[in-house]
């Protein structure tokens, strides 16, 4: 297969150079598949040479597809006999071949960035038996750039820092911009830089996108941010080419280029003499247009009269010097202070050394206001001392107060009873002198420490307050006594002479030289022949045993009265006992046991006696439980049928007559009857229902009635098994029998299968009338 007419003149150029650099006579170009073919039938040819590289321009945007180049095969007569077929990369979507010509044209506009070249295999067919004239040949086609991709910034937009006063020409940050074009081929992607707004501050390198400072001394004071557009074209700049832009944002930084300024030459401040030290008394601020570090300031007093009285220093956050009291103000010693405070930045830049001196000076005026101020003591604290003997009255010591002010207004004492709530000390209000109140304890209380008040007369709200620790001195008050409770043991098989306790004692006094006691036995004791007693002499002492064979069955506790004398002036006593046990000891001397019934009680009973006593006693509880047990369920009511007894039965309704229903809940009949009783029936047997007829009753006086009534009752509760065994209230109805009218009750209807006749209402009074008009048969009452 070959070539088009153009593509063969390239070729034909290629061989020829090749040609000079081998020095052969025939050269061959690169071929597809360059082995000798053999066709059946015929003889062996040689195959032709092959053009494999075809370009085609991008991005065309024509109506016709885009011719791309023309393949031929030798065998190719031209007699329709030879097809030409595609494969590979676009082949049939993109590239299209003419199978007879062998004509390959692109259907589709190509764009070189997203794909440069293509990689396609062509083939020649016998059109009648389908089978290949030449081997399989590989081409490329390479699609040729043009300018369709305009530079790109893409880490724009771009933010950049440079400090202030930066000499010309320091460097403040590269940019940079791609293009998508190809770079080896023409000058579609060759770049170049250049300002469109920025200028005169700042300029760019048209090769290198490196932008720089352009004027010198540049303030960040005066204006501190630049907004840059940087454009780059490329055709290296060339009319016709494309372009892109950005923004670069360029902030100046700070430099320490300004020297702090106080606003005034000098201040002024009032402050009482009451300002307590470290106290605030002014804040001051030198002005700096620099921040941050570059603003840092110190402060300093250089001179002045108050170097010891005040102190300024630096507040971080504010940068303002706060001046401060280190001693008490006094209106009286002095009136007013001068200061000359110096400002200075901490860190100084020596290349703005010449614009100035980095630092500057005010002066500062404190005025002493005069201020009423308590009354002040003579002596922060007083000690006094007084013995714990002394009478109520005695002068203990005496405390002084005066009045700061020039006023000096009179002053009066008192003490502050929170410090002296027993209220044992006085003090004269206007000599300030202590006295005692009560008697004093030192064993109680050591050390009193008392406040003492001092007010001014003229304005009692001034108040001072003076401290005084009065010492309580010891005085002998207090005999000795054992140190602690002694449990002394002695064993039955001791020695005579035996160490068996050693005793000390103690005192509450407090002598200057030391406790020294004396230990001895009373005189009852004296000649006791169980224990004797040595004096240690460093106040202790030992007992001792004078014999051996004690016996707990003889006697089991002695009891030793001691006698302890101190060596006060005047000196006390005290006589303690020492209870001594006597004990079963083991070989090493160790106490067992100090009981002494233990011997006792094997005389009397044995452990066998004991248990069955005891067995005794446990069976006659448990006979005493089961009667209490039997006795309670006998007087418990015996469960019955709640439904069937209907006399707890209760009925409630909402209508207000009676009728014959009444009697269907109550036997009313038993509330009449009070001369036949029937016998109590028992809670746990259902009673039956009777319907008693009105009794007739004799006529006796109601109170005779009403007490056998109540008699009857009273009986009956009596005998009652399910009655509470305490006493309790008992409440009857009944309404008595001595009514001419007898009972107006609709309860007795049931006895008579008739209609009751109420016309004798009628004959019973005006009180009546109103029944009789109720239930009278009379034509009158119809229509009443």
């Amino acid at each position: 297969m070959k070539l088009g007419k153009v593509e063969l003149c390239h070729f034909l150029q290629l061989i020829a150079l090749f040609l000079c650099f081998s020095g052969t006579s025939q050269a061959e170009l690169p071929r597809s598949r360059s082995k000798p073919y053999f066709q059946s039938g015929r003889s062996r040819t040689k195959r032709s040479w092959v053009w494999n590289q075809f370009f085609v321009l991008e991005e065309y945007m024509g109506s016709d597809p885009l011719y791309v180049g023309k393949l031929h095969s030798d065998v190719d007569k031209g007699d329709g006999s030879i097809k030409y077929i595609l494969s590979g990369e676009g082949a049939s979507s993109i590239f299209i071949i003419d199978e007879n010509t062998g004509d390959i044209h692109a259907t589709k506009r190509l764009d070189r960035e997203e794909q440069a070249y293509y990689t396609l295999r062509a083939q020649a067919l016998d059109r009648l038996t389908n089978k290949p004239v030449e081997p399989e040949s590989e081409f490329v086609i390479k699609i040729q750039d043009i300018n369709d991709n305009e530079p790109k910034f893409l880490d724009g937009p771009y933010t950049a820092g440079v400090p202030e006063m930066s000499p010309v020409g320091t460097s403040v940050v590269q940019v940079t911009a791609t293009d998508a074009d190809d770079p080896t081929y023409g000058n579609s992607a060759r770049v170049v830089y250049s300002i469109l707004q920025g200028q005169p501050y700042f300029s760019v390198e048209p090769k290198t996108g490196v932008i720089k400072t352009a004027l010198p001394n540049m303030d960040r004071e005066a204006k501190d941010q630049y907004l840059l557009v940087i454009q780059a074209k490329d055709m290296v700049g060339q009319n016709g080419g494309l372009s892109g832009t950005t923004s670069v944002t360029v902030t100046l930084t700070d430099v320490n280029d300004n020297p702090p300024r106080f606003p005034r030459r000098s201040y002024q401040y009032n402050v009482p003499e009451s300002l307590p030290v470290a106290s605030v008394v002014a804040r001051i601020k030198a002005a700096d247009a620099d921040i941050g570090v570059n603003a840092e300031m110190e402060y300093k007093i250089v001179d002045g009269d108050g170097l010891g009285i005040f102190k300024i220093s630096a507040d971080k956050d504010t940068q303002e010097g706060i001046i401060t009291i280190q001693k008490e103000l006094d209106f009286e010693s002095k009136t007013s202070y001068t200061l000359r405070i110096e400002a200075a930045n901490r860190d100084a830049d020596p290349r703005f050394l010449s614009l100035g001196p980095f630092s500057d000076t005010t002066t500062v005026k404190i005025i002493v206001e005069d201020v009423d101020e308590p009354p002040e003591f003579s002596s922060p604290l007083y000690p006094m001392a007084v013995s714990e003997a002394t009478q109520v009255g005695n002068v203990i010591g005496t405390v002084a107060a005066h009045d700061p002010d020039s006023s000096n207004s009179p002053v009066r004492y008192s003490i502050d009873r929170n410090t002296d709530l027993e209220r044992y000390f006085n003090i004269d209000a206007n000599s300030g002198v202590i006295t005692t109140a009560k008697s004093l304890d030192r064993e109680t209380n050591a050390v009193h420490n008392i406040t003492v008040l001092a007010m001014e007369s003229q304005n009692p709200s001034q108040v001072g307050r003076g401290y005084v620790a009065i010492t309580i001195l010891d005085i002998n008050d207090n005999a000795p006594e054992f140190a602690m409770d002694y449990e002394t043991t002695v064993c039955e098989n001791a020695q005579p002479g035996q160490v068996i306790q050693k005793i000390s004692a103690v005192d509450k006094d407090e002598p200057s030289n030391g406790h020294q006691f004396y230990f001895s036995l009373t005189t009852d004791a004296t000649n006791n022949h169980n224990f004797s007693l040595k004096d240690n002499k460093d106040n202790t002492a030992s007992i001792l045993t004078r014999r051996n064979g004690f016996r707990r069955q003889e006697q089991s506790v002695y009891y030793l009265p001691i006698f302890i004398v101190d060596s006060g002036s005047p000196s006390l006593s005290s006589t303690n006992t020492l209870t001594i046990r006597v004990c079963d000891c083991d070989a090493d001397g160790i106490a067992q046991t100090c009981n002494a019934e233990a011997y006792v009680l094997p005389a009397g009973l044995s452990t066998g006696a004991l248990i069955a006593i005891l067995a005794c006693v446990l069976t006659l509880l448990v006979l005493i439980l089961l009667i209490v047990t039997m006795r309670r369920r006998k007087k418990e009511p015996l469960i019955f049928d709640e439904e069937r007894d209907i006399r707890e039965n209760i009925v409630r309704y909402d209508d207000e007559g009676g009728g014959e229903e009444d009697t269907e809940a109550f036997d009313m009949a038993a509330l009449r009857n009070l001369n036949v009783r029937d016998t109590k029936t028992r809670r746990d047997v259902t009673p039956e229902i009777q319907f008693l007829s009105r009794p007739t009753f004799k006529s006796i006086p109601d109170n005779v009635i009403f007490r056998e009534f109540i008699w009857e009752r009273l009986k009956e509760a009596d005998v009652d098994p399910g009655a509470p065994p305490y006493d309790s209230l008992q409440t009857y109805a009944f309404e008595g029998n001595g009514s001419v009218a007898e009972s107006l009750s609709s309860l007795d209807s049931i006895s008579s299968n008739s209609d009751q006749n109420y016309d004798y209402l009628s004959d019973w009074g005006p009180r009546f009338k109103r029944l009789a008009d109720m239930y009278g048969n009379g034509p009158e009452s119809l229509y009443s």
